[in-house]
């Protein structure tokens, strides 16, 4: 090892002998220089035997929707659920050698040191790409820095002196400066890690990895021990009933479907993972009779050997779920689910904190909980840490969200009121979780159970600027979205469309060639009303998928109308299937990336050259045939509805539709920030030439 350099090297020798005779010299020496040599644990790693074991395929969203299908009941879906979703076990065994592999080489530089894995990969509820969350527990290694200090000649065996960190006091080094170290090691000495990134500024710092070889991310905190016991804690509630998971598991991925949950680049309103679980875990402690204990009561459950304090909180619960008392509540998953969305529909969320530790709802500020006034951050939804009393989980979560999530909640609730959730259909139709889990499918107005729906987020394309000044939301927008819809299917993907004259669409046909013609001006009478929120109303409020609501502008009455527009589609080719190795080669050819334009004309060589790949003969017959029709979603938003003829739909037509799912929104938005450079809004209404698209 080489302390100076913060190196070291790893010999192997021919045979157990003479490793054992250079251990045996009392000192070594390379080119004048004093080389420290210790013995290496030798570590064996167990592979399973190639082609066997657990491996599992990532999960496509057609292959869940396929199993959910299958299913007898609700239930029987929703432990389905748990088992497509969770890691297998050739998952968790990679997790467990990188985890060994971490624990190698931090002993190197920390004598003593722990690597613990917290979080989603072991609390229970973990989902194939999960996170890896690791806490580098240093007490060990101060332990052993201060027993060497306080008898630096007995020494304290083969640690914290034969460390190639030893000249660093730990308990001395500034936090930051031991995040840096512990970044340095990673970039240096693990291999396989890269894009090494330390965030120290962040509410427990950490340093930030990727492992290339099992793609997984990660974080590695070094003062974060609250985690370690909420870890704990979310076990014990995943083992203490076993209807647990698959509720929580349900709800998360609803929660991802509607656009509640998911913060991909780490901030943002949305809910998270922790604070959905922590809202099923309060929802069950207040059934009647409840499903789980409160934290309260799961302290007086505690042993001595259970007493725990950290930070200053009581983090005291039984480690073994046999102390945990039998739930009497016998109500069945399926009608937990409902029960879920109908306590949250009209639940307060700004107006209360939810406190796992009492098992109720506590009034602002919470007078049972003095301790926990000071510090927390009260907003749209107020979720308190079963421990850190001071923490709100949900405190990035904005007023839109809340309000949404409320929203979606109610329309889940009177979904689940139907035979639609509660039997299988008989004509193949989305039944169950297959229909809750769809984006909008259960929304006010959504249409035919059979539908496949996509949202249209339009951003600040052309058009957004004047969403608010036309009656709930139409105008020359919508109409500018649906030629770009038309031309994305049409021109892009080599579909063969018709259009048809919807109720409430323009006089003159909606051309997919692009030269939209525009609806007359509907008038607004002197007598138009606020549309409300208020729970039981017949409007609801229009929102985007993002929790964007429609501004308090005057909307027309409810008997106006909606315009739609309508297509029959049919599909010739697989245009949806080695679209990137297709794209990889044009781009490789000619260079055919760049602005928004050029990557749309690249998307059509793409289905140009598929197209060709099947052969010049015309198919007899088309794969697929469908309906598609588009309506006002919300402020910046378009709902196309896909009905496939015949029903019920193979997997063909899912496989395309998935795909779908992805590539239209963005195609659309494209394509319309083509038409208006730079944004511009549409101008005003009258002549169809000003807004047809290019």
């Amino acid at each position: 090892m080489d302390k100076e350099k913060g190196a070291y090297a790893i010999v192997e020798l021919q045979d157990a002998a003479g490793r054992e005779r250079a251990l045996a010299e009392p000192q070594h020496s390379l080119a004048g220089h004093r080389l420290r040599v210790r013995p290496r644990e030798q570590k064996i790693f167990a592979y399973g035997p190639a082609g066997r074991g657990s491996h599992r395929d990532p999960l496509s969203p057609g292959r869940l929707e396929q199993a959910l299908w299958q299913a007898s009941d609700v239930d029987s879906q929703m432990s389905q659920l748990v088992g497509l979703l969770e890691l297998s076990e050739d998952e968790r065994r990679v997790r467990h050698l990188l985890v060994t592999l971490f624990q190698e080489v931090f002993t190197e530089f920390f004598p003593g040191c722990a690597i613990v894995p917290f979080g989603s990969s072991v609390n229970g509820f973990d989902t194939h790409g999960c996170d890896l969350d690791l806490l580098l527990d240093l007490e060990p290694t101060k332990s052993l820095q201060a027993s060497s200090q306080a008898a630096p000649r007995a020494g304290c065996g083969p640690g914290a002196e034969d460390s190639i960190l030893s000249d660093i006091d730990l308990a001395a080094t500034p936090a930051p400066e031991v995040l840096e170290l512990v970044a340095t090691v990673l970039r240096r000495c693990v291999p396989g890690v890269r894009r090494v990134r330390a965030v120290p500024t962040a509410r427990r710092p950490v340093v930030k990895f990727c492992h290339k070889q099992s793609g997984l991310a990660g974080d590695i905190s070094i003062d974060n021990r609250l985690a370690l016991l909420n870890t704990r804690f979310l076990q014990l509630c995943a083992e203490a009933d076993e209807r647990v998971r698959p509720l929580v598991y349900a709800v998360r991925l609803w929660a991802k479907q509607q656009g509640l949950a998911g913060n991909p680049a780490g901030g943002g309103p949305l809910l998270n993972n922790y604070a959905l679980t922590l809202l099923v875990l309060f929802f069950l402690q207040t059934r009647s009779p409840p499903v789980l204990p409160t934290v309260a009561r799961l302290r007086d459950l505690a042993g001595d050997e259970d007493h725990t304090v950290v930070c200053g909180w009581d983090c005291s619960f039984p480690r073994d779920v046999a102390l945990l008392e039998p739930s009497t509540n016998t109500e069945s998953s399926c009608s937990l689910l409902a029960e879920f969305f109908h306590t949250f529909g009209d639940f307060d969320f700004p107006g209360q904190v939810i406190s796992l530790r009492e098992g109720r709802a506590l009034p602002l500020p919470p007078p049972a909980l003095p301790e926990a006034s000071e510090g927390l951050k009260l907003g749209s939804l107020n979720l308190q840490d079963p421990f850190e009393l001071s923490h709100n989980v949900a405190a990035n979560v904005n007023e839109k969200t809340a309000s949404r999530f409320g929203h979606c909640c109610r329309a889940a609730a009177k979904y689940c009121r139907s035979l639609q959730y509660r039997q299988k259909s008989s004509k193949g139709r989305a039944w169950g979780l297959t229909r809750l889990f769809q984006p909008g499918a259960v929304e006010p107005g959504a249409g035919n159970a059979g539908a496949f729906l996509i949202n249209i987020p339009l951003g600040s394309t052309g058009g957004s600027e004047q969403l608010s000044q036309e009656p709930r939301g139409r105008g020359p927008w919508f109409w500018e979205a649906c030629a770009a819809i038309g031309f994305v299917l049409r021109d892009v993907l080599k579909c063969s469309c018709t259009a048809g004259k919807p109720p409430g669409a323009p006089s003159e046909e909606l051309r997919l060639s692009g030269d939209s013609a525009l609806p007359e001006e509907r008038p607004m009478g002197p007598d138009t009303e606020e549309e409300t929120m208020a729970v039981g109303c017949k409007h609801h409020a229009h929102e985007t998928p993002n929790g964007t609501e429609l501004p308090g502008a005057k909307r027309p009455r409810m008997n106006i109308p909606e315009e739609t527009a309508n297509w029959s589609c049919t599909v010739w080719h697989r245009v949806w299937t080695g679209r990137r190795r297709v794209r990889r080669q044009l781009q490789h050819s000619d260079g055919a990336e760049g602005r928004d334009g050029d990557e749309l004309e690249l998307e059509q060589k793409v289905s140009e050259a598929i197209v060709e790949q099947e052969g010049t003969e015309p198919p007899a017959e088309p794969l697929l045939s469908f309906d598609a029709s588009a309506r006002v979603g919300g402020t910046r938003w378009v709902l196309l509805r896909l009905l496939p003829s015949p029903a019920p739909p193979g997997p063909l037509f899912r496989d395309f539709f998935h795909f779908l799912q992805s590539f239209l929104p963005t195609a659309v938005r494209r394509r319309l920030s083509r038409g208006l450079p730079g944004g511009a809004a549409p101008q005003a209404r009258g002549d169809p030439g000003e807004f047809s698209a290019p």
